[in-house]
Parts: structure tokens; C-alpha cells; sequence
């Protein structure tokens, strides 16, 4: 699954447009938990995980209508995914919105499931541009980095989170420290 994510990575970065005007001012990340932190966990036919992308559905098209038009996702198993997802298919009623993937390193997926690989390869190639932030795993900090990227480049934050502390937690009080508006989804 590596060399194909590097194929892909690769190929996308010939084909990216290199986007030299800050979109910051609308450009909305999302953070939220993993799979395994979920209710639900890798269950989306599960009702909980059916109404929380009911929610996710109507915040993102809330953003759109307000103007927002360029999306960060961390790609991260869980709600990176399932955001990346939704908007693939909202591209469709919405075709000027871009999608931006932020994978903190090339071998992000490498102990993932294999059919959550499968779904991250697929995401990987409908997205409008690729930010890797580190060529190789180095621990949390590419994962530290990858959010402070997609939060210092949006000033709208769409998160899934529990209330517990850890990395969604420690994203989302980062982006209120940049003055990012957080609308919170709770599991």
C-alpha cells in the first residue's frame, strides 16, 4: 500500500496546482476522533455514525453557502475520512469547492486495516491537492504539525469531539487560540 500512496503522491504532486494566494480567510479543517475513540467505532451503518454525518453534512453545506470554498482534511482514519468522503460527493451540487488533503507523512496508512487503506487510496485520488508535511513517520509530531497546518491556514474549524482530552482536544484549543470559529459535533 505504500508504493501506492507514493504513486499517487507522486503523481498528484505533477499535476497540483501550486496555490500561491492565501485562502485562509475561507478555508475551513476539520479535526475529530479515530475510528477506535468512536461510539461506534469502524460501524458506519451504526445510527449514531448515520446522524453524525447527517450533522456533518448540514454544517459543511452551512460553510459552503457562507462562502467557504477550500476544505483541509488530515486524513486520518475516522472523521478525516468520513469528511473527505462527504465532500467528494457534495463536489458534485458544489464543484468549486477544493479539498486539500494534509498527511502528516508518506506512510500515514501503513498499519491501517487493509480495507481502511483501500479507502484512504481511494480518497487520496479525488482530492484537488496533497500538503505531506513529513516524508517519514517521526511520532506525534507529524501529527502535532499536520494540524497546526490545516489551522494556520483556515479560520473555520468543524470538529467531532467527545470532550476528553487528547489530540482533537489539544487541535481544537489551538485553533481558538488563532481565532478560528469552532463549531463542535459531539459524538
Amino acid at each position: 500500500m505504500y508504493a501506492q500512496v507514493v504513486n499517487v503522491l507522486t503523481t498528484f504532486t505533477i499535476n497540483a496546482i501550486i496555490w500561491v494566494v492565501n485562502v485562509s480567510l475561507k478555508s475551513c479543517c476539520f479535526t475529530g476522533h479515530r475510528s477506535q475513540k468512536l461510539p461506534w467505532k469502524f460501524n458506519e451503518n451504526d445510527e449514531r455514525c448515520i446522524i453524525m454525518k447527517k450533522k456533518l453534512r448540514e454544517e459543511i453545506e452551512k460553510a459552503i453557502l457562507c462562502g467557504y470554498n477550500t476544505f483541509y482534511s488530515g486524513m486520518a482514519l475516522g472523521f478525516d475520512l468520513i469528511c473527505v468522503e462527504i465532500l467528494i460527493e457534495m463536489k458534485e451540487k458544489y464543484n468549486d469547492i477544493k479539498i486539500i488533503g494534509a498527511i502528516p507523512c508518506k506512510n500515514q496508512d501503513a498499519l491501517w486495516p487493509k480495507e481502511q487503506q483501500e479507502r484512504y487510496i481511494a480518497c487520496l485520488s479525488k482530492l484537488d491537492s496533497i500538503r505531506c508535511i513529513f516524508d517519514e513517520y517521526n511520532g506525534r509530531e507529524c501529527m502535532i504539525e499536520r494540524n497546526r497546518y490545516m489551522v494556520d491556514n483556515s479560520s473555520l474549524m468543524i470538529a467531532l469531539y467527545n470532550g476528553l482530552p487528547g489530540g482533537t482536544w489539544l487541535t481544537i484549543n489551538y485553533a481558538k487560540k488563532r481565532g478560528l470559529k469552532v463549531v463542535i459535533i459531539n459524538p
